[in-house]
Order: structure tokens, then C-alpha cells, then sequence
């Protein structure tokens, strides 16, 4: 049983010209819907998620400076987004799709977010278009709540996940796995337990021939009882922010094996979109919605 969590309508509003493509969200749900792949009732709408959750993760110091909008200037622009109510109130939603998405997997195997991803996000701040760290307040919460032992994190966006990587760096009960551009942001990596950085052109054969290699091991020696998978589509050899090369059919066999994994293994996940770039949104969002098809056919 399948379920979309969503927060499109709760937008902040950007300056002209601004590079983050925010209504892609929207038309992911409009064009699953349009296309007949999903129905109105395997959606439900995301609220803020409660402030407990996010200081159980986040330092109280730099929670209180996004809630009370006092993110200095510098810090803002680090971010990438105009400090704003609503980008909070949007921010809140988005980490509750994850969080409620992990919920609903570990009952029915899979949970779906059409947002989240944020992994840039540090407990102290944040970079690279993130505010808050969705899959790091829902891990938390999972492992505090003793709802799982040991999750996994499979990080296939084209940018490292150093937030999480950081923030997990001594958690033993999660594993984070990071396959992207060695060239690509941020300049600093940090260390994720397994970081696969793959060189500018690599294209769809290398890529998928990597990723297979990788996720054929990861399983016996992690043992996960959980995954969440970032399914970023900047790979894309048409986004402007990745540099690796791959098609849109290999970015969609990409998720096909992620998923045929957790599916086989029968290991509940939580999926989440990450970056998506391309001078086209509609390429964007076309890569973005096979994501979700391959989960409908897989898990419906």
C-alpha cells in the first residue's frame, strides 16, 4: 500500500530569475495525477511537523534563530534561500513528509515524500538550498523510539550528503552511503561511512555497473532494518548543476534497482526527491515522476 506525502501548496516565494525550481513539486503530483498513475486518496497533505522533533535533532540555538527569523545574513546566503515565515513553515512541512513517509513504511514497506532530501542541512546550519535535515530528524526519531536498530541511507543525489554524513558520524545504528559527483558541491566533503565519489561525465553504464556493485554488498554487511533512499535527479546530463552524465532512462533504472533491492529484501523505505536541476523543468519533473512510477509498479 502506497503513500504520497505532499506540501506543494505552501510555497515561499522566490526572486525572479532564482535557480531553485520550487513548483517542480507541484507538478510532480499534477503530472502523476493527470497521467492516471496515482488517485487523490494515495496523497495526504503534510503539516509542520512539531517543533519536539526537530530540537531532538537540530541545535536549539539554530532552530530558534529559523523560528524567530534571525538566520544571520551570511548564514542565509550559505543557505540560498530569502529568510521568510513562510519558507519556515514550508521547511517544517516538507521534513514532516519524510518523518510521516518513514511512519507509513515500516507498516506498509514503502512511504514516499514528494519533497525532502535536504541533506546538506547540519544540526547547527544549513547550506545548499537545506534548512532542516528531513531524513536525519526521522532516523532519530525511528532509532530514539526504538522503531528500528539499524537504517541505512542511500544517498544517490548528485551532490555528497554531508549533512547527514556529519551528524551521523557517530551513530552506529546508521549507515550513510553517498554515491556522487567527485566534482560537483560541496567543495569540503565530509565522511560518510561509504562515499562512492564518481568522476564528471561518468554516464549511464559506469554508473548503474558502480551502483550494482555497491548495493549487492551493502545489504549483508549493514544489515538495515530500515532505508531511506534520496533519489536526487541532478544527475541528469541536462541539469545545470550536476555533472555526471546520466539519461533519464538511467537515472530511472537507477531507482528501479533501489528499490527491486528493498522490495526483494523486504526492508521498508522511505523515499525522498533531493535536487533537480535541468534547464527544462519538465525534464526535471519527467525524472522525478519515474521515480514514483517504478514504486507503484513495484509496490502496488
Amino acid at each position: 500500500m502506497l503513500r504520497i506525502f505532499h506540501s506543494d501548496r505552501f510555497v515561499p516565494t522566490l526572486p525572479e530569475g532564482h535557480r531553485f525550481p520550487i513548483d517542480k513539486y507541484r507538478l510532480i503530483r499534477e503530472q502523476l495525477l493527470y497521467e492516471g498513475s496515482i488517485e487523490e486518496d494515495m496523497l495526504e497533505e503534510s503539516e509542520p511537523i512539531a517543533e519536539e522533533h526537530i530540537r531532538n535533532l537540530h541545535t536549539a540555538e539554530y532552530w530558534n534563530s529559523i523560528r524567530e527569523l534571525k538566520v544571520q545574513p551570511r548564514a542565509m546566503r550559505k543557505i540560498g534561500f530569502p529568510q521568510s515565515s513562510t519558507l519556515v513553515d514550508r521547511s517544517r512541512r516538507s521534513v514532516n513528509g519524510t518523518f510521516e513517509a518513514a511512519k507509513w513504511a515500516l507498516k506498509y514497506g514503502i512511504g514516499m515524500n514528494i519533497a525532502g532530501g535536504t541533506h546538506h542541512a547540519y544540526r547547527d546550519r544549513g547550506e545548499g538550498f537545506c534548512l532542516l535535515n528531513d531524513i536525519a530528524i526521522s532516523a532519530q526519531y525511528l532509532l530514539d523510539q526504538k522503531m528500528v536498530g539499524q537504517i541505512l541511507i542511500i544517498d544517490l543525489d548528485v551532490h555528497q550528503g554531508n549533512g547527514n554524513a556529519d551528524i551521523f558520524q557517530k551513530e552506529d545504528r546508521v549507515f550513510t552511503f553517498s554515491m556522487h559527483g567527485k566534482d560537483n558541491y560541496p567543495l569540503h566533503k565530509e565522511q560518510s561511512n561509504l562515499d562512492l565519489p564518481m568522476n564528471t561525465g561518468s554516464g549511464d553504464q559506469k554508473y548503474l555497473a558502480e551502483l550494482e556493485k555497491v548495493l549487492g554488498r551493502l545489504i549483508p554487511e549493514v544489515k538495515p532494518d530500515f532505508i531511506y533512499f534520496q533519489a536526487g535527479v541532478d544527475v541528469l546530463e541536462s541539469d545545470r548543476l550536476g555533472k555526471l552524465s546520466l539519461s533519464r532512462a538511467g537515472a530511472k533504472e537507477r531507482d528501479r534497482k533501489v528499490l527491486q533491492l528493498c522490495k526483494t529484501k523486504n526492508i521498508p523505505l522511505a523515499v525522498c526527491m533531493g535536487g533537480g536541476y535541468s534547464v527544462r523543468v519538465a525534464d526535471t519533473v519527467e525524472a522525478h515522476c519515474n521515480t514514483f512510477r517504478q514504486a507503484i509498479e513495484l509496490f502496488s
